[in-house]
C-alpha cells in the first residue's frame, strides 16, 4: 500500500492511499479520485517525504492502511482549516451513513462474500462488513476492490 499527498485544481490538500503508484494512476485515469472538500477530479500527487521505518522500528510502526481505518485528522489551530475539517468529517460520516443504509452487512462473511461476487459465482450488490489485515490485502492481491469504511473521532465513545 502506498499513502500519497494529493491537491486538486481548487487548492485543496487531502491524502488516500493506494495499492501501488499503478493503481492510483489507473484511477486516476479513469476519474475515480476525487477531493473530498469540492468533488474536483481534477487531482495530482503533491511533494511528499517517504516514510522510512527501522528494523528496530518496525514492531512499534503503524498498522496497514488496509487494517486501520480511515481517520481524520486532529482539529487544525486555524478558523479556516477547522471550517474544513468539519466539512470533511461530515462528508465522511455521509459517505460512511450511505453505505450503511444501502449495503447489506454481510460481517465476518466479508471476505468470502466480496470474494464470490469478484468471481462471478453470485450476484454483484453492495456489501459491507469485517476483514483482518491478512483478508483485506488478500482481496486486494487477488484484484477485488474493498475499502474500509471511514471512522471518525466521534465514533470511539
Amino acid at each position: 500500500m502506498i499513502r500519497y499527498n494529493l491537491r486538486c485544481d481548487r487548492g485543496h490538500a487531502f491524502e488516500s492511499w493506494f495499492q501501488s503508484s499503478s493503481a492510483y494512476e489507473s484511477q486516476e485515469k479513469r476519474k475515480l479520485v476525487s477531493c473530498p472538500a469540492c468533488g474536483s477530479v481534477k487531482v495530482e500527487r503533491a511533494i511528499m517525504a517517504p516514510q522510512i521505518v527501522s528494523k528496530k522500528g518496525k514492531d512499534s510502526a503503524a498498522p496497514s492502511p488496509a487494517a486501520a481505518p480511515t481517520e481524520v485528522a486532529a482539529p487544525a489551530s486555524t478558523p479556516l482549516m477547522m471550517a474544513q475539517e468539519r466539512e470533511l468529517r461530515a462528508k465522511l460520516k455521509e459517505l460512511r451513513d450511505h453505505i450503511v443504509k444501502n449495503a447489506d452487512n454481510v460481517g465476518e462473511r466479508f471476505p468470502n462474500e466480496a470474494r464470490k461476487m469478484h468471481y462471478g459465482d453470485i450476484e454483484h450488490r453492495p456489501i459491507y462488513g469485517e476483514a483482518s489485515p491478512e483478508e483485506a490485502r488478500s482481496l486486494i492481491d487477488e484484484g477485488v476492490e474493498v475499502s474500509p469504511l471511514p471512522v471518525l473521532p466521534d465514533d470511539r465513545n
